[in-house]
């Protein structure tokens, strides 16, 4: 297949790279170019524009950082996108956003199909993300080779926009677990106890999981290169809380970890880990 990857950042490179690797013709655009440019290493044309890069494509895929990023990119390669094209739309943009995607892409023509991942970048390079799909019917056949290469396993939820609905409560239940983390961590060294002590109490038993120990321990060795970085992590939670809004529910542990997000951020940890929303735990 011709595809187009628009955005080649933690997600998208990886993403177009092993699109690629698959045998796929695929031509890739980042704002940045010089962060797109390690792609032609992997097979992947480098074009100077999202115009450029759709030409042709029978599928473009978005994996860009939030919705006016998705719209603008969209907008750009507007002239040069074949009419038949599929839109697959694998940004975590949030319900408003997406309905509007869902409206320009009708607009230009594209068929579209809302699909957000779960995952971050070691399951990207892998390609064993989980991808969340939704739209009509009729393209599971057309995308399902893009999904099989991207994704461990795809979830087809309904029509266009209920994956993102989707995403958004898993990010909810993410966002909590990395909070829950920080703040066990930091009570046990403020407590002068060794944080390990921690990770192995609960070891195996039934309120372990793989995430705490990871996570645990990233945050006691202070290492906290991005897997999902914190900027982009708040950026999420913004999204959650929008959400809840729109659906009339009151989500406290959500909002919470949305604010030591934001303190994380301002305390200049935003390109860290999201993990690294830890240090909202100390002034």
């Amino acid at each position: 297949m011709e595809i187009a990857v628009l955005g080649t950042g933690l997600m998208g490179a990886p993403i177009a790279a092993n699109l690629a690797a698959a045998g796929h013709v695929v031509r890739v655009w980042n704002r940045t170019r010089a962060k797109a440019e390690p792609l032609a290493a992997h097979g992947a044309t480098v074009v100077d524009s999202p115009a450029d890069a759709v030409q042709g494509a029978e599928v473009v895929l978005t994996v860009l950082n939030d919705g006016p990023a998705v719209t603008a990119a969209i907008q750009a390669a507007a002239p040069s996108l074949p009419h038949d094209a599929v839109w697959i739309q694998t940004s975590t943009v949030g319900v408003e956003a997406t309905e509007d995607h869902i409206a320009l892409a009708r607009s230009l023509g594209l068929e579209f199909v809302d699909a957000p991942v779960l995952g971050s970048t070691k399951p990207a390079a892998e390609g064993k993300l989980v991808v969340l799909a939704s739209g009509d019917e009729a393209l599971r056949d057309r995308v399902q080779p893009v999904f099989d290469v991207i994704g461990a396993r795809t979830m087809w939820v309904g029509e266009a926009g209920a994956s993102t609905k989707l995403k958004l409560v898993a990010n909810s239940w993410v966002l909590a677990l990395t909070a829950a983390v920080g703040e066990a961590v930091s009570l046990a060294e403020a407590s002068g106890l060794d944080p390990k002590l921690f990770l192995e109490a609960v070891s195996g038993g039934a309120i372990d999981t793989p995430y705490l120990q990871t996570k645990g321990g990233a945050i006691i060795e202070r290492s906290f290169e991005p897997a999902f970085s914190a900027e982009n992590a708040l950026k999420d939670a913004r999204l959650v809380a929008e959400a809840a809004q729109r659906a009339k529910v009151r989500l406290d542990v959500a909002q919470a970890s949305g604010e030591r997000l934001q303190r994380a951020v301002d305390g200049g940890h935003g390109d860290k880990d999201m993990a690294a929303s830890y240090y909202a735990s100390f002034e």
